[in-house]
């Protein structure tokens, strides 16, 4: 389907190429645990990487390597058969040198510390790539909001909120969703809070965004992580020599993030022909309307049964013939074996660190290009600014506003990103990296390390 248009400059096949398993002395120095498949090592030893190459300064490496502060509680909560049971919550606060920590809350049965100093980690990077006036944080709780009715998810909210009120704040930390939370969680943040801070007349909803557009939320922000996405596609790809409008794409993971980036690709011409998510895989190479499966899977749950579709596995969904491969699910999803079988020219990542280095190193052998999850994923994160921005003056912006500023972001950190690659000769996500901590490490030089 698709005919290549010429690059305007084409890319050349890096020479400097990160290797599958990046060893930095830095490791050793912090105490970084010694298994090659920690999801916090891997993510680290990127940056590393890249700050080696660009001569960042040790002092700022060490500072980048680590959280400042990682907070871990338990608390009860009363289920709606009258018994109690004891969750588990993080607040990771990484780097605040650009700005309050910023970064989601994730609702997963499966969350442990060093996935959450991973993605507090990445949002150091981002906010720094996208240039807004953020550092990193993230958090969680470990449960499943799938198995709890809606009472009980606001009481394990609401006492999550409780248990990290004194930590977080307007000026200070703010979260916001990500997978497994959403806007009406987000809501109950904020009014818990309100009761708990005393923060001066100002709008104590802005300690938190993502919420709904009825109380303080921003138009444009639910779709907002899968608009950068697309931004960031638009911008790239016609330098790779694809046309955005004659591209076929697959997703990887079909809730908010894959799905808008579907719906929102799907509307600058793109056809997607394969979809997979945590109930199946299917596949039509006539085209999967994205609209459809959107309100299938908001009904259903997931793609699996999805009648306009053929039911495939695994192997078949990931050597399906496209353009554009967009993970959009969890960390870890494309690791070696993924990556010899993906048959796509882009990765473009819409989930945080789906792409291991492992991974990454024979998608690069292969010149399959990986526009990174600091680039890519960075969306949410520049419109949590505009909500944050918009609440604290007491303004609302109209949607044109929000995506057209939006789009200016991404744009300008598109092209920051290919400054550090021809600069560097080096790969889409090491150029992200130099890119982040150049900003990064201009704010440590002109503030110095007190005292």
């Amino acid at each position: 389907m698709t005919t290549l248009a010429k690059p305007s400059s084409p890319i050349q096949k890096p020479k400097n190429v990160p290797p599958a398993n990046y060893n930095s002395p830095i490791f050793d120095e912090l105490g970084f645990p010694s298994d090659a498949h920690n999801l916090y090592r891997q993510t680290v030893g990127s940056m590393l990487y890249a700050a080696e190459l660009m001569g960042l300064p040790h002092r700022v490496q060490i500072i980048l390597a680590q959280p400042k502060t990682e907070i871990m509680v338990h608390f009860p909560v009363k289920m709606d058969d009258g018994h109690y049971r004891l969750f588990k919550g993080y607040r990771v606060q990484h780097n605040n040198a650009l700005g309050p920590y910023k970064g989601g809350l994730r609702f997963h049965h499966d969350v442990h510390l060093d996935d959450v100093k991973s993605l507090a980690f990445l949002m150091t990077m981002k906010c720094s790539l996208v240039g807004v006036p953020f550092g990193g944080g993230k958090g969680g709780v470990k449960v499943d909001p799938r198995k709890h009715s809606n009472g009980e998810m606001e009481r394990i909210v609401r006492r999550f909120t409780t248990a990290i009120a004194h930590s977080i704040g307007p000026d200070y930390d703010i979260p916001a969703p990500d997978v497994g939370s959403n806007a009406q969680h987000m809501a109950w943040i904020a009014d818990t809070y309100s009761f708990l801070a005393d923060v001066g007349g100002k709008d104590p909803s802005a300690v938190i965004t993502g919420k709904p557009v009825e109380y303080g939320g921003s138009l444009g922000r639910e779709k907002a992580t899968g608009q950068g996405v697309v931004d960031t596609l638009v911008e790239m790809l016609p330098e790779l020599g694809l046309k955005p409008e004659q591209c076929t794409f697959s997703v990887l993971g079909f809730g908010n993030v894959g799905s808008w980036s579907g719906k929102i690709f799907q509307d600058k011409g793109a056809k997607m022909i394969a979809v997979a998510d945590h109930t199946g895989f299917i596949k039509n190479d006539k085209g999967i309307d994205a609209q459809d499966l959107a309100t299938y899977v908001a009904q259903k749950g997931g793609v699996a049964g999805y009648t306009k579709a053929t039911a495939v596995s695994k192997e078949e969904f990931y050597k399906t013939k496209v353009d554009v491969f967009i993970p959009a699910a969890l960390e870890q999803m494309i690791q070696e074996g993924e990556a010899k079988l993906i048959n796509a020219t882009v990765i473009a990542e819409g989930a945080n660190a789906p792409t291991t280095p492992g991974g990454e190193r024979i998608l690069l052998e292969r010149g399959v290009e990986v526009l990174p999850a600091i680039l890519c994923n960075a969306g949410g994160v520049t419109v949590s600014y505009f909500e944050w921005v918009q609440n604290k003056t007491f303004h609302s912006w109209e949607l044109d506003q929000v995506d057209r500023e939006l789009n200016k972001h991404m744009v300008r950190a598109a092209g920051k990103v290919r400054d550090a690659r021809r600069k560097y000769n080096c790969d889409l996500r090491t150029a992200a990296y130099i890119a982040a901590c150049e900003r990064l490490n201009h704010a440590y030089a002109a503030r110095g390390i007190f005292p």
